[in-house]
């Protein structure tokens, strides 16, 4: 390293122990500043952070450290999202402790962000694993239990019959359990639900007021939620028994062709009692998908029942009763009407069962016969083919056929939505205890508080599959709160979304009596920037938004929407190296580190052959194409590396890694620090422009950080740091430097302090105020004016702002290169634009 170059391996973690000792990023709730909170989504402590992880965290840290600097109170915190399936799985394949392997990632981990300087609170530290923690989170589940947000019933789950627990839908993955591989099941179990249902309409409404999301999040999470206006029509059966369904589109019901149950429902039951075949069919179904994506592109599958369902308005027709494999009992009433012209799955039923297909909307009342090309048709239209309702538009034929059916007394109109009740017991042991104890005289009781928390018991063991807590000796006898009687524990634990669902509000507030103080938490909330993968749009941001509702329903918190914005960052990408294996084809993908790369060619580095360069995809441990930052900051510090995550890309799209990217990072690092040990504090000479171009660069870099657009403010800095290099010594030159260090202090922490320090400024430059502006230079008094000549331009001028026509045209033909395209022509005419162009005709 020469003398020219920064030093990160001194200079890293000497401002890192400084900013420590100093206590720089603690938050003070009773500052009288305003107050900023910034978080990112808590990692889960895997073993090592990654380079997607840099770069959200990177994001967050800039917007932090400019929130300081320009006179904010920063809440600024890092956590664990601790409890989950990766720690148990570890105990099982490891044979090691889910809390010890936990704790040890954490301390890597911990060590791994602390390496980048990130500005971050570690005083409010935890881990969802701690029990001060998760006992907190007990007493709010029984504070929601208390208000009956919260009960116990049977319920159809997935199954794993190998790892015998229930798992999300997003664990199942073709049907098969994601870790075991196992056909999944669905089994009815007695499992706890949050009544989240009960805030679907007030979920929905909010998002209109959510104008610091992204469009696409909200719009996620409005089809989850899923409000739908429809038809519940009660079918008269040929058994005598009768048939409810729910339509959304009642104005095509002269279209049904067949009724399709689920499974579980009543009718699919009583007609599978003597029918061994019919039998098979429903077990066939439970072993299949289990989420409406799934089935939605599954192949579709029905067994006919023997049963009609006589048409309410048309008693010619009877429809088919069939059970199907893509109707699930929880949406609706478990069973449809197959309206296979205008509904692509019907369609695709129909045609495999030989069922009519009837078109009933068309464009026109002259297509009434005309055939489907590829496919149902789902648009609008007017009604064909329909009696009464022919040549009415979709949305009259809607309230129409409503009005006739509760006139007739066989239909409803009706709102459903499409979310359910959030179902959070999990058979397994490494999640919060459930704090109910069932009792033989009183059922579920709730845990006295005072008993608070119900520990996790540390002498478990993996050596059968299930969970652990159901099998201990002890852990889960204990007594009545009520009788004194002998009594049995919960042994399910709660969903690991839960843990994530108010961690926000404990970050921001966190006495030892209690899960927060609702004063304190009033201080902070809502998140004013919350940064995270797109891939948690839903589910976990939908619960956040429950729990926080529901907390502010029972009087613990005054906010109901936790988070004012959210920002969905890009992920960072690599390409990935592969070889198969010539004995049995069997592929092994290799790391960035093991391949050693020429060209378009890539070899492994233990044995010189080629490997396969794949695509350029998202960073996975299981195709092996991370980087590790420790190794990039070993080699470059910590600053290139975060200058990298804001550099290259607009943050909200996908950063393919490079080390031409990095390397070009490092070499910035050095040339702003080579400006810094040109400074002089008192240099003598003039720069007008220059002092414009940094009051410029220090409006919008501001600007640029506020909008989160990093990449334009690392592109501005480019800017200046070149008219800098190209600047004589002045007060201006000076002036610019000290102001780059300090815009570029919170992407290049390090580097700035150390500069900061050289150059004499005052105490630490994370605490000093952004760069102040002289509005006066935001404005130009130049501008630049192009000359054209036979429609090309020939030169460009730099003229005072608002320059007479005259004066324009005076200096445009005596310009030198001007005269030599016009080469002593007549000139007809000079056409002038103020302050943009000069346009000569001869």
């Amino acid at each position: 390293m020469t003398k020219q170059e920064f030093d990160p391996s001194r200079a890293d973690g000497r401002w890192q122990r400084a900013w420590d000792d100093a206590e720089t990023f603690r938050a003070d709730s009773n500052s009288p500043k305003p107050k900023s909170y910034v978080l990112e989504m808590f990692p889960y402590p895997s073993g090592r952070i990654h380079i997607g992880h840099v770069r959200n965290y990177t994001m967050g840290d800039v917007l932090a450290r400019y929130k300081r600097a320009t006179g904010h109170e920063v809440l600024h915190p890092m956590g664990w999202d601790a409890f989950g399936m990766p720690a148990e799985n570890a105990a099982i394949e490891k044979g090691v402790h889910p809390g010890g392997w936990t704790r040890d990632n954490i301390e890597h981990m911990k060590g791994q962000l602390k390496r980048l300087g990130f500005a971050l609170d570690w005083s409010r530290e935890f881990a969802t694993c701690d029990p001060e923690y998760y006992g907190h989170e007990q007493a709010l589940f029984l504070d929601l239990y208390e208000a009956g947000l919260v009960y116990r019933k049977e319920s159809e789950v997935n199954w794993d019959p190998v790892d015998m627990t229930v798992l999300a839908n997003e664990q199942v993955i073709d049907g098969k359990g994601w870790r075991s591989g196992a056909e999944v099941e669905r089994r009815k179990l007695n499992q706890w639900f949050f009544k989240i249902t009960d805030f679907a309409e007030d979920l929905l409404d909010g998002l209109g007021e959510l104008e610091g999301w992204p469009d696409k999040v909200r719009l996620m999470q409005e089809n989850w939620i899923g409000k739908s206006v429809g038809l519940q029509i009660a079918f008269s059966l040929s058994d005598g028994g009768e048939i409810e369904v729910y339509s959304t589109r009642p104005d095509t019901i002269f279209g049904a062709s067949f009724i399709a149950v689920a499974a579980d429902h009543p009718v699919a039951q009583a007609a599978a009692k003597d029918n061994p075949q019919a039998q098979e069919f429903i077990a066939e179904c439970k072993r299949g998908g289990t989420t409406a994506a799934e089935l939605e592109t599954a192949e579709k599958h029905g067994f006919l029942t023997g049963i009609t369902a006589q048409h309410p308005l048309n008693p010619d027709v009877s429809l088919p009763v069939y059970i199907a494999n893509f109707v699930l009992m929880d949406y609706g009433t478990g069973a449809v009407m197959g309206v296979p012209g205008h509904d692509q799955r019907d369609f695709e039923f129909a045609t495999k069962y030989a069922l009519p297909i009837m078109r009933v909307v068309a464009a026109d009342a002259a297509d009434k016969d005309s055939p489907f090309a590829d496919g149902a048709e789902a648009g609008d239209g007017l009604l064909v083919n329909s009696a009464f309702l022919d040549g009415m538009s979709v949305d009259e034929a809607r309230r129409a056929i409503v009005e006739r059916a509760e006139k007739e007394n066989w239909g409803t109109g009706k709102t459903v939505w499409r979310l359910r009740d959030w179902g959070v017991s999990r058979q397994r042991y490494w999640g919060t205890p459930i704090p109910i104890i069932h009792s033989p005289d009183h059922g579920p009781v709730p845990v006295p508080k005072d008993q608070l928390p119900v520990e996790l018991p540390e002498d478990i063991d993996f050596d059968k599959p299930g969970n652990p807590l159901e099998r201990h000796p002890t852990w889960k006898h204990t007594t009545c709160p009520i009788s004194g009687k002998p009594a049995l524990r919960e042994t399910d634990t709660l969903d690991t979304f839960v843990n994530s669902s108010w961690y926000f509000l404990r970050f921001a507030s966190q006495p030892d009596d209690k899960p927060f103080d609702a004063e304190e938490v009033a201080k902070w909330l809502p998140v004013e920037q919350y940064i995270g993968g797109v891939e948690h749009a839903i589910l976990h941001l939908l619960y956040a938004r429950f729990w926080t509702r529901a907390l502010e329903r029972t009087g613990l918190v005054r906010v109901k929407e936790p988070i004012a914005s959210l920002f969905t960052q890009g992920m960072v990408t690599h390409e990935t190296y592969s070889r198969r294996a010539p004995e049995d084809g069997r592929q092994s993908f290799f790391t960035p580190a093991e391949v050693k790369r020429e060209g378009e060619k890539a070899t492994l580095k233990e044995d010189g052959f080629p490997v396969d360069i794949g695509r350029v995809i998202k960073m996975s441990k299981s195709k092996k194409n991370v980087v590790d930052p420790d190794e990039i900051v070993d080699k470059y510090g910590a600053d290139a590396v975060r200058w990298f995550m804001l550099s290259d890309s607009p943050p909200e799209r996908d950063l393919p890694w490079s080390e031409a990217g990095i390397e070009g990072c490092w070499r910035y690092v050095n040339r702003l620090w080579r400006l810094v040990l040109a400074y002089e504090a008192d240099a003598a000479g003039e720069g007008a422009g220059l002092e414009r171009k940094t009051h410029q660069t220090i409006a919008a870099v501001a600007k640029d950080i506020e909008a989160l657009a990093f990449n334009k403010a690392v592109a501005r800095l480019y800017e200046l740091t070149s008219a800098v290099e190209k600047a004589p010594p002045s007060a201006s030159r000076s002036a610019a430097i000290k102001a780059l260090v300090q815009l570029a202090s919170p992407m290049m922490p390090h580097l700035a302090e150390e500069a900061w320090e050289r150059m004499g400024g005052e105490g630490l430059v994370a605490d000093a105020p952004w760069p102040t502006v002289n509005e006066a230079l935001l404005i130009e008094d130049e501008v630049t004016i192009a000359v054209q000549h036979k429609g090309k331009l020939r030169d460009t001028l730099t003229a005072p702002k608002g320059a007479a026509k005259e004066t324009l045209e005076e200096m445009a033909l005596a310009s030198e290169k001007v005269q030599r395209s016009i080469d002593g022509a007549e000139i007809r005419k000079v056409i002038v634009v103020p302050d943009r162009l000069v346009n000569i005709v001869t």
